[in-house]
């Protein structure tokens, strides 16, 4: 495994108010990657040297998460809504000035938001990466039996305490979802964010509670459909990188995904967090996918 520091220095925008960091490194026309739940732009710190003098390579902490600021508390619990960090991503890209040939690099939530912003801006994006991604609305049957009380208990007033006090995500989730063990010095890089108890922790709650499963959310549940027909018959070339033996994207949802037009599909070691597992697995195919794109 490479090394454990970040790829490169923060830079830092105000958006509505709050800070948010981010990494933009290079010239040229943008490759950006956009983390999930519940990690940062970290995660990608072995995958983005494989990209280097291809792009413009651009990196963003989401609101509350990484770097980033936190929303102060009095906003309420839903304050990390899925329309809250679209509004804060999407404006934080906007300052940005991506250009109109950007390569999306997505996973997880982090292609939520990208699926999204992809659709509703396709004249921009050259090409979509995406792995471990929500892409479809789920059902509860696509989640593993023995992972059916832990997300019914997330969804309860139990939520609060295995997450906001027991840090649940970060002690246990996030190492299980890598196959290799994470040094202490990466773990400590996930767990900075969130060593405060209490309202610092609640985008790693809010997050699970937003996953559309059975339909509900219903308005998260709209967003990721309305993405995924986009996705189905959208010409944007699509790299699929696909977990082995992943956690989301697998059974009806891989299969799914697998119908997806103009997708190329390469298949790495990993759980959830597949960066952690095959960086340079990822960051070699991305850079032929790109240098296929931009010729």
């Amino acid at each position: 495994m490479s090394g454990t520091q970040p790829y490169a220095e923060f830079k830092y925008l105000e958006v509505n108010g709050s800070r948010m960091a981010y990494i933009d490194e290079g010239e040229g026309d943008a490759i950006v990657f956009q983390h999930g739940q519940p990690t940062s732009s970290y995660v990608w710190r072995n995958v983005m040297p494989h990209l280097k003098g291809l792009g413009r390579l651009v990196a963003c902490d989401l609101i509350g998460m990484g770097a980033s600021d936190k929303l102060d508390p009095s906003l309420g619990p839903d304050r990390y809504s899925l329309a809250n960090h679209r509004d804060h991503l999407f404006k934080l890209w906007d300052y940005l000035d991506l250009g109109d040939r950007v390569l999306l690099v997505l996973d997880d939530w982090g292609a939520v938001l990208g699926f999204e912003w992809a659709r509703t801006h396709s004249h921009r994006v050259q090409g979509i990466v995406h792995m471990e991604a929500v892409a479809v609305p789920l059902q509860w049957s696509d989640l593993p039996e023995q992972a059916h009380p832990f997300f019914k208990a997330l969804r309860s007033s139990a939520g609060e305490k295995m997450v906001l006090e027991d840090n649940v995500f970060i002690e246990k989730i996030l190492p299980g979802a890598v196959i290799r063990p994470l040094a202490d010095e990466e773990l400590n890089h996930y767990r900075h964010p969130f060593l405060e108890r209490g309202e610092a922790r609640r985008p790693t709650l809010s997050w699970p509670r937003s996953l559309p499963l059975d339909n509900e959310p219903a308005d998260v549940a709209q967003v990721v459909g309305e993405s995924a027909a986009w996705l189905a018959d959208c010409e944007i070339p699509k790299l699929f990188i696909n977990g082995e033996p992943g956690t989301l994207a697998r059974g009806r949802v891989r299969e799914i995904i697998r119908t997806w037009r103009n997708q190329t599909e390469v298949t790495v070691a990993g759980r959830k967090l597949l960066q952690e597992d095959s960086p340079h697995e990822i960051g070699t195919a991305i850079a032929e996918f790109a240098n296929r794109l931009r010729g």
